[in-house]
């Protein structure tokens, strides 16, 4: 999932501090909702620490009850997409693992890791499906994008 629109205007300092606008807030509670009501529910959360990445993980949490764990990771933030499949590998937890960042890595992201091409903007989720057992098998397989779902189809 890339996070959330970020609010550009606010008061921050470093770009990590970058907080979520009120649009980013409603499209990362909708896509939760979205994900729960079609049974795509994570069960293991892996987010940047960027404050717009952490608090669209946490929101869409909260909103699509998924009572799962969400670990924070400085390697997310500024990683690119082999950075990004080494933290999946290790992550050792969960069936539907679900990880949180930015652009333009989750674009090179999808794309090293099924060979699609897809517009990953502001909270999207990109579902790929793998053929393996356990996560340290990622970085020897192809994936393949099941759906996408964009905060845009979930919101006004």
């Amino acid at each position: 999932m890339r996070h959330a629109k970020s609010d550009w205007s606010a008061d921050y300092g470093a770009d990590h501090d970058r907080p979520l606008n009120d649009r980013g807030r409603r499209s990362a509670r909708a896509i939760g909702e979205a994900l729960s009501s079609d049974g795509e529910a994570p069960d293991h959360i892996i987010s940047s620490t960027a404050v717009r990445a952490r608090t669209t993980a946490e929101l869409a949490t909260d909103a699509g009850v998924w009572g799962c764990e969400l670990v924070l990771d400085s390697k997310l933030y500024g990683g690119g997409a082999d950075t990004v499949v080494s933290v999946a590998a290790s992550s050792g937890k969960g069936q539907r693992l679900m990880l949180v960042g930015h652009q333009p890595t989750w674009s090179s992201l999808v794309s090293v890791l099924t060979g699609e091409r897809v517009e990953v903007r502001t909270a999207t989720v990109a579902l790929i499906d793998f053929p393996i057992d356990d996560w340290s098998q990622i970085t020897s397989v192809e994936g393949r994008v099941r759906r996408v779902y964009q905060a845009r189809d979930y919101t006004d």
